[in-house]
């Protein structure tokens, strides 16, 4: 039985299911240069893990990406997926965003029968999360969740390290995912910043990688 399906579930459920692994934006595809940080040395284990990650969700993109998806949520989403265009660290990090965005505009529409093409990731996950009347609060932590648990995979495959220490990663980083969804839910662009110098440079130098399991 196929055919549109109107979206009238629990907003955890919803929000579940868009950020499930099984949901088809290629989430697995991508590792945000952590791939190229274990292979420079500078992931080894699950302590240096657990610190990229978490300079990434604080001060790199997980932040921005927070800002993003608010400002996406409360305003003009075209405009807003204009800044994060510019504000890309990288062509890695631009083409990321892009082709998950793509991927997730074309499956949550087919959902929800709202237009969401075009648009990077979180802007499109804001747009939607608006135009589905889903709390915004708890739109960014689940997001950021699968930010982190999307990176600590990475780890799990690559360094490699066990899944519980992924998960004791997760666990430990969620009540983060949490603070920052309250700092940012203003969406004030005003308030995007990167210091995660470190992150966004493996990223960049990622493009040269010779031999790479991940597209970033």
């Amino acid at each position: 039985m196929g055919g549109r399906m109107a979206m009238h579930t629990d907003p955890v459920l919803t929000l579940a299911q868009w950020f499930s692994p099984s949901f088809p934006i290629g989430a697995f595809a991508y590792s945000h240069g952590v791939e190229q940080a274990i292979s420079d040395g500078q992931i080894t284990d699950a302590a240096t893990l657990s610190d990229w990650v978490e300079t990434a969700l604080r001060y790199g993109s997980g932040w921005n990406d927070a800002v993003f998806l608010a400002a996406a949520y409360g305003g003009d989403a075209a405009q807003v997926d204009a800044y994060a265009r510019a504000f890309a660290a990288s062509k890695e990090r631009l083409s990321e965003a892009n082709l998950q965005g793509a991927a997730f505009g074309k499956i949550a529409a087919d959902l929800t029968g709202h237009d969401l093409g075009g648009y990077l990731y979180p802007v499109a996950v804001g747009r939607a999360a608006q135009l589905t009347a889903l709390p915004l609060p708890l739109t960014v932590s689940m997001f950021l969740q699968a930010f982190v648990s999307s990176l600590v995979s990475v780890g799990i495959r690559l360094i490699p390290i066990g899944q519980t220490d992924g998960h004791r990663i997760i666990a430990a980083l969620s009540p983060m995912c949490t603070d920052i969804a309250a700092l940012a839910q203003s969406g004030d662009l005003a308030d995007l910043s990167s210091t995660a110098f470190l992150s966004d440079v493996a990223a960049m130098r990622h493009e040269t990688l010779t031999s790479r399991v991940f597209r970033t």
